[in-house]
């Protein structure tokens, strides 16, 4: 009970300081700090090491089990295809097994059977055995993988978690477990012709069944940690998710025709996971169209062996920038358009890739072909971590898996076929000689069908109507925090009672102009009230001190009223946000210009406004106030040096004059500015200024 409380603790936790783009570093040590996530991902690794021993020691058994030159020669592609044939026939009904029964007795169970049917191999000693054997295991695996996927989020403290958790699950799949199986085939199979040890020290088989018996532990090892080390495997519904899975209708527990109906009925009901589907078979399309020719592509590129060599590298390359660089991404695009773009931009790369005349341009596009992919392929099971609801989370998870399967597996097999339909021709393109063969035409057909289906999986998904695709990807290029579908307004100036009057107007004025929600973020002398007990009560005196103190308070602004409603889609309007304190401390207390603003980055978040309205007001006559006139002046210059930098998201208004006569510019400049935005304002004719 301690560790599952570890688990369901509701106490909130800042992942990193406000502010600061947490480093992917930094993110993963937050989730590997959790207990059960940490033990499951070392049971990942047991696991993942002896699949891919599996491989190598499997076929090395089945080599030695054949005597025939042409049955050796399939031992590979054998031991291949038992493998992969589970998963095209059991992954939904491992998926079904998931969401019905306790995931951890599923896994214990399965690593079980994963340990008999290997361990069986190397007792029975036949070829025939070893196939099927080989097959249960991998079926057997089937039932893991669901129950696993579906379980990781139930495992973390928040479900922003899922992505990070994802990323080092790939890791320790495709990475360190890879490198780990080969490490000890090489160390087991060398130990004899190191030590001089005869062949049949271990039987007819010789190291081929020690390898072979290490997986089965391996796979036991596993079993016993799941059992007693991870009781929180058992968990359901920790997080509350955005998406509800449709309810059977009937009382009692669902049978698995329901389960199936239920699941279905989801996908066809839920543009979310529809999209996500119909990209994802789409994108896998594509990558089987690439797995089967790649070797003959590289040769039409007459670039030698290295050729193929390079391009392998390259497009592993591209793959670990692509999962290292979606979450980044991601917290500035939201998940549902960036598996979309990644698509679409994986089909465009590969499109370069299939008209390339020379190695050079395809040393370039690949890599890109990698990345998206990457990127695709992690944001997709993080949207089906944290985005679908825990009760059907592991048979969508099934399906989405089972898909990858299939379709690789099936256009992999395609492929050759369809290459061999076209007569290479040889033709000059910039002086260098290039085969134009079936390659390029499959090639040619996957990257337009990616784009394409990316293109439906894009506006499936996308629930951001109102907020421009163009929007987001200028602020992922300038680095800016995503947004919903807020808008934020702020307004600056050298004096707080100005710029109080004029926000609270703007926002009675915005309420009455649109359906659009409007948010005053904050009571400015309740801020005034907070700082000042803040300063007082902490005895700071110090200009740097107070400087802190201001942040502290602008960040608990951000957090508690601006990110929030931001994020329900409102307009916020903001009094002196970030530009006028920056000001008033550089040129009052003489404080760094630079300095401030990466503390006004870190306390907003990077968070800043669409459109800053500075009152320029004559600093003459502001007599009234702890600073001076000449003070008032060097703000007003700065303010207005911020706004001559950025003219795009600054309009400056004349602040001298009535409240009425003040109040009526801000209208006008701020109606401006926001033709054409979609900021949700009735049109401009049916308010008045």
């Amino acid at each position: 009970m301690g560790r599952i409380s570890e688990v369901v603790q509701t106490k909130p936790e800042v992942d990193a300081p406000a502010g600061r783009e947490a480093s992917t570093i930094y993110r993963a040590r937050r989730v590997l700090a959790i207990g059960p996530f940490r033990r499951l991902w070392g049971v990942t690794y047991l696991c993942s090491v002896a699949d891919w021993l599996t491989i190598l020691g499997v076929t090395s058994m089945a080599t030695k089990l054949t005597q025939n030159y042409t049955a050796q020669n399939f031992a590979f592609t054998g031991v291949l295809l038992s493998a992969l044939l589970p998963g095209l026939l059991f992954a939904p009904a491992g998926g079904l097994l998931a969401d019905r029964f306790d995931r951890r007795k599923i896994m214990f169970c399965a690593d079980l059977l994963r340990c008999g049917f290997i361990m069986s191999i190397a007792l029975v000693g036949t070829v025939w055995w070893l196939y099927i054997a080989n097959f249960l295991a991998s079926a057997s695996a089937m039932m893991w993988i669901p129950s696993k996927d579906a379980a990781v989020p139930n495992l973390l403290r928040r479900p922003d978690q899922v992505e990070v958790a994802n990323q080092l699950g790939m890791v320790m799949t495709y990475g360190l477990a890879v490198i780990s199986a080969g490490g000890i085939y090489a160390v087991v199979t060398g130990i004899g012709p190191t030590l001089h040890l005869p062949a049949n020290v271990f039987g007819q088989l010789g190291f081929a069944k020690v390898i072979v018996v290490l997986i089965g532990l391996l796979y036991l090892t596993s079993a016993i940690m799941i059992l007693t080390r991870i009781p929180e495997l058992s968990l359901r519904n920790v997080h509350a998710s955005p998406m509800v899975a449709p309810k059977p209708k009937a009382e009692k527990p669902a049978g698995f025709v329901a389960l199936v109906r239920d699941g279905a009925g989801f996908i066809r009901s839920t543009p979310l996971v529809r999209g996500l589907l119909i990209g994802a078979a789409g994108a896998f399309a594509a990558g089987g169209a690439v797995v089967g020719s790649a070797q003959p592509y590289a040769a039409s590129l007459l670039a030698g062996d290295s050729a193929w060599g390079l391009l392998v590298v390259a497009v592993f390359l591209g793959l670990a920038t692509g999962l290292g660089g979606a979450p980044k991404l991601a917290r500035r695009l939201p998940h549902e358009r960036l598996f979309g773009i990644s698509i679409v931009l994986a089909g465009l790369a590969l499109i370069l890739v299939a008209i390339s005349p020379h190695l050079a341009v395809s040393l370039v596009a690949v890599p890109i072909v990698g990345a998206c992919a990457g990127a695709a392929f992690l944001t997709g099971v993080t949207i089906i971590g944290s985005q679908v609801d825990d009760s059907i989370r592991g048979r969508i998870n099934a399906i989405y898996q089972s898909m990858m399967k299939i379709i690789v597996f099936g256009s992999t097999a395609i492929v050759p076929v369809l290459i061999g339909l076209t007569r290479p021709r040889t033709i000059t393109v910039w002086g260098n000689e290039i085969i134009i063969d079936g390659t390029r035409p499959v090639m040619l057909g996957g990257g337009i069908l990616a784009a394409l289906v990316g293109v439906i999986a894009y506006r499936q998904m996308d629930t951001r109507r109102s907020e421009t695709i163009m929007a987001d990807l200028r602020n992922a290029i300038r680095r800016r925090p995503r947004r919903v579908n807020g808008l934020l307004i702020a307004l600056e100036g050298t004096t707080a009672a100005d710029t109080a009057s004029q926000a609270a107007r703007l926002a009675d004025w915005l309420r009455a102009a649109g359906p659009r929600p409007v948010v005053l973020a904050a009571d400015p002398a309740l801020d005034d009230k907070r700082l000042a007990k803040l300063v007082s009560g902490a005895s700071l005196s110090g200009a740097r001190a107070q400087a802190l103190a201001a942040a502290a308070v602008r960040a608990d602004i951000v957090e508690r009223d601006v990110q929030p409603a931001l994020d329900a889609g409102a307009i916020v309007v903001m009094e002196r946000f970030v530009d006028s304190p920056l000001a008033h401390l550089s040129a009052v207390a003489g404080l760094d210009a630079k300095e401030l603003e990466g503390l006004a980055d870190w306390a907003t978040g990077r968070l800043r406004p669409d459109v800053t309205v500075l009152l320029d007001a004559d600093p003459g006559e502001a007599t009234a106030g702890p600073i001076s006139v000449e003070d008032h002046w060097r703000v007003q210059n700065l303010l207005s040096e911020m706004a001559a930098a950025d003219p795009d998201h600054y309009v400056v208004v004349d602040g001298d004059g009535t409240e009425d006569e003040v109040a009526g510019r801000v209208r006008t400049a701020v109606k401006a500015v926001l033709v054409g935005r979609r900021s949700g304002l009735a049109p401009i004719e049916a308010v008045g200024v």
